[in-house]
């Protein structure tokens, strides 16, 4: 007992000697606190760094440099180009710049598209699989099948369907259907589009319709039965109540749809191969084949970054105007 009680009138006694220490603990204390979540994400951070901070910086080196075939061995040999990368890249009256223009349309139109419709069906199934209904866990499942696979394996298959002579899509279509003179090419000519498009919706639409059930779930039920109560059919509840409240998680879906779809390299490529067809030449394929194609990888860089520039420009005013919209719906 006197051994246990020693050291207690000791500590009282150093609290009464320096006032200073109780505080000097606490904020110690505080700081290894506020400092373990960095010290946590620190590998993070570093692996990020390494990943994807240093090749960034690299090619943004390289697009000021004149890197082709003859300097691989030692890109920093290679001559510097300045901005003719650049200039070459976006002068609209040349090969390059038309092509890349061209795919830029491209990319857009396939964008607008693949994204509007991922949002639409995403949107119409969750609000379908609000009601209570038999088999409703096994169409979640269901739904969600495309979002799981691996894209390469989903990809292949897709493309296989889409072959020309024993694929399924020409048996329906052309075979079952009769809605064609003759089994169409798809993976070739203005039909590429379309068969990407397709590809991309399938893949896509499972996270729209993820990403809108976990908006749902934050709407009461009350509203939905006041609402039914004062006469609202179920499209006056679906405009009036469930797209408004779904705003915020619409603005971040459309957000994520848009850099992952303008991004998108690995759909065309295990698609199509390395040369897509013109009607299909997504920026990102385009990027890549002049690049490892024509070994040109100073061009290529400079293609890139524009695309970055291009997707910070775009990404920083959409949060803008949504910004400004929610600050002037709340007012």
């Amino acid at each position: 007992m006197t051994t246990t009680a020693a050291p207690a009138t000791g500590e009282r006694t150093a609290r009464k000697t320096d006032p200073g220490a109780a505080p000097r603990r606490r904020r110690s204390g505080r700081l290894r606190r506020i400092g373990l979540p960095y010290l946590l994400l620190l590998p993070a951070l570093l692996l990020e760094l390494l990943v994807h901070l240093v090749p960034m910086v690299i090619g943004v080196v390289v697009s000021f440099r004149e890197l082709t075939q003859f300097y691989i061995r030692d890109w920093t040999t290679s001559p510097w180009a300045a901005f003719d990368n650049y200039t070459v890249s976006v002068d609209l009256d040349a090969p390059v710049g038309e092509a890349l223009l061209h795919s830029f349309l491209v990319t857009c139109l396939f964008t607008v598209l693949s994204v509007g419709l991922c949002g639409l069906l995403g949107t119409a199934a969750a609000v379908f699989m609000q009601e209570t209904f038999r088999g409703r866990g096994f169409l979640r499942t269901l739904f969600l099948v495309p979002y799981a696979l691996p894209v390469y394996a989903a990809v292949i298959t897709w493309a296989f369907m889409f072959q020309r002579d024993n694929g399924i899509i020409n048996h329906v279509v052309h075979d079952q259907l009769g809605l064609t003179d003759s089994p169409p090419f798809w993976l070739l000519g203005d039909n590429s589009f379309f068969a990407l498009l397709v590809v991309s919706v399938w893949k896509g639409w499972p996270f729209a319709f993820l990403i809108m059930m976990a908006g749902l779930q934050n709407i009461p039920r009350e509203i939905y039965e006041a609402a039914a109560l004062d006469g609202a059919g179920m499209w006056q509840q679906v405009r009036r109540i469930t797209l408004p409240s779904l705003r915020p998680v619409n603005q971040v879906l459309v957000l994520v749809l848009f850099l992952w779809t303008f991004n998108d390299f690995n759909t065309p490529f295990v698609l199509f191969g390395k040369s897509a067809p013109a009607a299909a030449d997504l920026i990102s394929i385009h990027i890549y084949q002049s690049s490892f194609q024509t070994w040109n990888f100073g061009a290529g860089s400079a293609m890139s970054v524009l695309l970055l520039l291009f997707l910070l420009v775009v990404t920083g005013l959409y949060l803008l105007f949504t910004s400004r919209g929610k600050k002037a719906s709340d007012g």
